[in-house]
């Protein structure tokens, strides 16, 4: 079928069959496609949608536009599985998640991105660290996967190539908020890791990517019906972003805070629940564990022995960063200059708060893009973040902030009194995992 008859069947509301999508997504990925076809093509899926099938096709061609990884020639003697969020603020998850997978037997080929919007990116807090590589190359990758059980990295040129010049084009033309071509984009880089099994990590709230309850329920079950279509058995949690996720956001002090949980130093809280409802899910889906319970029973035991440690301190050297990051983190980690304490004007509750806000003021402070391309600072960021439904007196600590200088200390400080709301009566704390929603691969 002619490009352009293709374009013309989706505007006009016609369901596309696998094999023209397939010309479709090898147009876009060789440039057979120009721009204004590729730009007519997103628009089209935008306003028209695309069915299930159509949609599992599009992920497939994706997934298919470049290299599928294949793990058989290295011999793993266990699972090859992988998770992936759809973005939050104090979301440091993988940094603790891949390493703890791994002490339990798994293999975590992990191609994280940056971030996005008011969102963090694992790329950038991992670049906070010295010296760490998160562009390897394949032979490193590969052997870090085999030997460490986990390797953390940026998307290669080779992996979905199709995904990076449509998502270009979407953020020019008013297409990125479209169910198929969001799942499409999540998937493809996913499943051409050549897993054996996904979780998906579903955000919900102030913070979340997607704006309603709704949608992100609509977008977790999609994501979970199309990737088992596709082949990977795949698990979706729907988890809360009301609040940051943990009491930090800034890329150097979610490291400091991973490595808090991973030694043992944070025995508590929601990045913990979290983390652990997630590795948990991953290890029932690669046949690690038998049921739920010895599946924490065996994270638990791994987290307590320094396993899971040991494994994030070898990823780390292993990509170029210091073998003694664990040991001496302060030493390695940028520190901010100025240090602000946001205190409580009022006593009351923690009621509300706008974790889109709190993200935007990680990016205003510097650890963010305002623009592709922009330099990040390291160092700033928000710590010892209040928590929903606490009750505070006036004069007690909401939050730390870290900052390059005085004003932009002082700017932090007003968007995040925007952001707070204290009153009465007391507000229960929203719940941390909202659903569990499980498919088999078909």
């Amino acid at each position: 079928m002619l490009p352009q008859e293709a374009i013309r069947t989706k505007r006009d509301g016609g369901a596309l069959d696998a094999a023209a999508i397939r010309e479709l997504v090898a147009g876009i990925s060789d440039g057979g496609l120009g721009d204004a076809q590729v730009g007519a093509l997103a628009m089209a899926i935008y306003l028209q949608g695309m069915d299930a099938a159509e949609t599992v096709a599009l992920t497939e061609a994706v997934r298919d536009s470049g290299e599928v990884l294949d793990w058989a020639g290295l011999d793993l003697p266990g699972p090859v599985l992988d998770k992936h969020s759809t973005g939050g603020v104090g979301d440091l998850v993988s940094l603790v998640l891949g390493p703890w997978v791994a002490a339990c037997g798994g293999h975590v080929p992990m191609i994280s991105g940056r971030g996005l919007g008011h969102t963090g990116g694992t790329l950038d807090k991992l670049e906070s660290i010295p010296g760490y590589s998160v562009s390897p190359d394949t032979a490193t990758f590969r052997r870090l996967v085999r030997d460490v059980g986990v390797a953390i990295i940026g998307q290669t040129g080779e992996l979905a190539p199709a995904d990076k010049r449509l998502y270009a084009v979407r953020d020019i033309t008013a297409t990125v908020e479209s169910l198929p071509l969001i799942v499409a984009s999540i998937l493809g880089k996913k499943l051409a890791c050549g897993l054996d099994a996904l979780v998906m990590d579903v955000k919900v709230g102030s913070g979340a990517f997607m704006p309603t309850e709704d949608a992100s329920r609509e977008l977790a079950t999609t994501i979970a019906e199309v990737a088992s279509q596709a082949g990977t058995p795949t698990t979706a949690l729907l988890t809360d972003m009301s609040q940051p996720l943990a009491p930090c956001a800034g890329n150097a002090l979610e490291v400091r805070e991973a490595l808090a949980v991973l030694s043992g130093e944070r025995r508590d809280g929601r990045l913990l629940e979290v983390t652990r409802a997630l590795a948990a899910e991953m290890l029932l889906a690669g046949g690690l564990a038998p049921d739920r319970e010895a599946a924490l029973a065996k994270l638990d035991a791994r987290l307590a022995s320094g396993a899971a440690a040991e494994r994030f301190a070898r990823m780390v050297a292993g990509l170029g960063g210091p073998a003694d990051l664990l040991e001496a983190a302060d030493r390695h980690l940028p520190a901010a200059p100025v240090l602000r304490e946001v205190r409580a004007e009022r006593a009351g509750y923690l009621r509300r708060m706008d974790t889109r806000a709190l993200g935007l003021s990680v990016v205003e402070l510097g650890g963010g893009r305002r623009a592709p391309g922009d330099a990040i600072d390291p160092a700033v960021g928000l710590a010892d973040i209040a928590a929903l439904g606490e009750r505070v007196s006036a004069g007690q600590p909401l939050a730390m902030i870290h900052a390059r200088s005085e004003h932009d200390a002082q700017r932090a400080e007003h968007r995040l009194r925007e952001a707070i709301e204290i009153g009465e009566p007391p507000a229960e704390p929203p719940t941390l995992i909202r659903d569990v929603i499980r498919r088999e691969a078909s």
